[in-house]
């Protein structure tokens, strides 16, 4: 990743004034009801699970990895921490986060702190095609809606593997291309198509492999996406809530949306997850 697509990427991604974010949700925290100091857990669910499903498919996948308590896990494409959170809670995992945006960490170790779980995890801003560990550093890896916008996921998935020890699993939750349609812009990751690098299941898979990558998990969770925002959809015919992920993505967030349900609907984007073995 050159370092003006990289800029590309983080101002998507975030680009207003630093600090602002923590701001907003903490706004959004006092509209709740709620003393953005005093929150737990499951008060941040709405706006920390940056991803199709939200937290039930934070659980879902965790399941599927089979994380061991006190395993050292890292996360590529940390984000607000949200899913962190969630294996260091759940699993008792210990949690290092990574991830493009310099904000996304700040804000993600603000809520750790303010959630008292400052001694499992923990979150540094770099670029996931260069991690900054050594060799065999972790007990596995995880990611979730990151590689959309990566365009070499062989270095990609192979830098993960490189860092997880021998045995190790990496535990994925991605779009991907469905039928070979172009899909609808804008989505959550990108506002045009030279920000989103799709591939299929069969070329992922590929790629897995070519990275001495074994496969034990793989699923098609399309239709469970598909349920999920129809019942969003049901459920919404409100204001727009006060935490949600319309505080990172702005007046744009609906239109992403909108087409990600029609691009699931009529297939041209697939949501897999799956584990692998180094």
């Amino acid at each position: 990743m050159d370092s003006e697509f990289e800029a590309t990427v983080q101002r998507h991604w975030f680009s207003d004034e630093p600090g602002s974010l923590q701001q907003r949700i903490d706004a959004g925290l006092v509209a709740s009801g709620l003393d953005p100091q005093r929150v737990t857990f499951e008060d941040l669910s709405a706006v920390d699970e940056f991803h199709v499903r939200g937290r039930e498919a934070t659980l879902e996948l965790a399941a599927l990895a089979a994380f061991a308590s006190d395993d050292r896990i890292l996360d590529v494409g940390s984000g607000l921490g949200g899913p962190s959170r969630c294996l260091a809670s759940h699993c008792g995992c210990r949690v290092t986060g990574i991830d493009l945006t310099a904000e996304y960490c700040q804000v993600a170790t603000e809520l750790a702190r303010r959630v008292d779980l400052t001694e499992r995890v923990d979150y540094r801003q770099g670029n996931a095609l260069q991690l900054p560990f050594p060799d065999d550093t972790f007990d596995g890896a995880w990611t979730q809606h990151i590689s959309m916008n990566i365009r070499d996921k062989r270095a990609f998935f192979g830098e993960m593997a490189r860092v997880v020890r021998p045995g190790g699993r990496l535990a994925i939750y991605d779009p991907i291309r469905g039928n070979g349609e172009e899909i609808r812009l804008p989505v959550p990751w990108a506002r045009s198509a030279d920000m989103s690098f799709l591939v299929n299941a069969t070329e992922t898979r590929d790629i897995l492999t070519a990275c001495g990558l074994r496969i034990a998990e793989w699923r098609d969770v399309t239709q469970k996406a598909v349920d999920w925002f129809k019942a969003r959809a049901a459920s919404g015919s409100g204001p727009e809530p006060t935490l949600g992920l319309h505080l990172m993505l702005g007046e744009e967030w609906p239109a992403m949306a909108k087409n990600m349900v029609e691009n699931l609907g009529t297939g041209r984007i697939a949501m897999l997850q799956a584990v692998a073995i180094v």
